[in-house]
């Protein structure tokens, strides 16, 4: 039996209805009691894809297999995953993978501690999102997040344990093509070495950000590039007063999430956001009522306050250029902005990020007097993340009020 044979009878692929196309490099076939016919090529990092044709048709299915593995190669070519599945999905069948190993008498001891460790923390945390998009920040902020759930610092047993399962759904998501191959994705610590203070801004740096952005703007070689830029600067506002996470909370966030809460006659601006930790109200500072105002004149919405508009209760996206399109690429952005206001690294030497805006604000939160567990509600994270980033930093900050 050729290697090749000898791959699709492990699979229980039927081997008599097999159809080579593009010289050999692509395989039509069928599985058993499967009356679609599916295809099977390498992918560029040497590994064996397959995928459905959605056809029983047979010259149909060679139309749709050559159109697969020509768009799997543009995407490959592109620098790009050539299929999404969120880290719960890959997870998911790791674990399966481990535990048909485990009850084969061939799976290692230590699969049942990998289990555990994706189901009771992997999984909770970093469930939802692409593994592709996972950051090193995500990353940070799962070490707060795990040590804040166990009530203690993990010893390094623990920490290699979690860092030898994560790596299994990483190396699983990449030989089925959902991470890039010259794509290279944060791993966990595993040894325990102390994290790095986050890059935040100062106040005199904020105002001198905000200040340069107008130049940064009107600066630009295209409109599209104004566009863009326009829309990254009130999104660099809402982040530094409302502490929201930039992407997957604040990218969500459409016009029928805001409200208005009074206190007496006062009001104040509500904003419901939902991410990683769920869902939850926030108090905006008041500024970002003007950034609401100035994008909401910006898109030409028919209203002439922020208060028709939040009794409109719209269902359109806030964060997007004029045209209804939303960016993906406002990391990017951010950078420019950083590299031409030369205030891309810190006194430190840690380049900053559009997550540095969430640092910024607890920072300012913290300075201000704000508990930590007011300000760990209003943030979405735990008391003991804020206690380990920003306790060493308060008594500094508070050196006004305390002298």
């Amino acid at each position: 039996m050729t290697q090749l044979n000898y791959l699709f009878a492990e699979n229980n692929y039927t081997l008599p209805t097999q159809i080579k196309l593009m010289d050999g490099k692509a395989l039509l076939y069928k599985r058993l009691q499967s009356a679609q016919w599916q295809v099977r090529f390498k992918l560029a990092n040497g590994k064996w894809h397959s995928t459905t044709t959605n056809t029983d048709d047979i010259e149909q299915a060679k139309i749709n297999a050559i159109a697969i593995v020509e768009t799997v190669k543009i995407k490959t070519d592109a620098g790009l995953a050539i299929t999404t599945k969120t880290f719960k999905q890959i997870a998911l069948d790791e674990i399966a993978n481990m535990t048909r190993a485990l009850n084969n008498n061939t799976g290692r001891r230590c699969y049942r501690d990998y289990i555990f460790a994706i189901n009771k923390y992997l999984v909770p945390f970093f469930g939802q999102h692409e593994v592709e998009k996972i950051t090193v920040e995500m990353l940070g902020d799962f070490e707060s997040w795990r040590q804040a759930t166990m009530g203690k610092i993990p010893v390094a047993s623990t920490k290699r344990n979690h860092a030898s399962a994560y790596i299994r759904v990483i190396n699983l998501a990449r030989e089925r093509g959902c991470v890039a191959h010259n794509r290279a994705v944060p791993l966990l610590d595993s040894k325990g070495t102390r994290s790095q203070p986050r890059p935040a801004f100062t106040k005199e740096e904020t105002i001198e950000l905000i200040s340069y952005t107008e130049t940064w703007i009107k600066s630009s070689y295209t409109e599209r590039t104004r566009l863009m830029r326009t829309l990254c600067v009130a999104y660099i506002e809402f982040l530094v007063n409302t502490g929201v996470r930039h992407g997957t909370e604040a990218l969500r966030l459409r016009w029928k999430h805001l409200q208005w809460h009074w206190i007496g006659n006062k009001k104040y601006l509500r904003v419901w956001v939902s991410g990683k930790t769920g869902p939850r109200y926030l108090i905006a500072k008041h500024e970002v009522i003007k950034v609401f105002e100035r994008l909401m004149r910006w898109h030409k919405l028919d209203y002439t306050n922020l208060n028709g508009l939040i009794e409109a209760k719209l269902d359109k996206a806030i964060f997007c250029l004029p045209d209804n399109t939303q960016i993906s690429n406002m990391e990017n952005i951010f950078r420019n902005l950083m590299v031409r206001s030369s205030m891309r690294a810190d006194s430190s030497g840690l380049n900053r990020t559009l997550y540095s805006l969430r640092h910024t604000y607890a920072t300012f939160a913290l300075a201000s007097g704000i508990d930590i567990h007011t300000l760990a509600k209003q943030m979405g994270t735990s008391v003991g993340m804020i206690e380990r980033h920003y306790s060493k930093m308060t008594a500094t900050m508070a050196a006004e009020r305390l002298a």
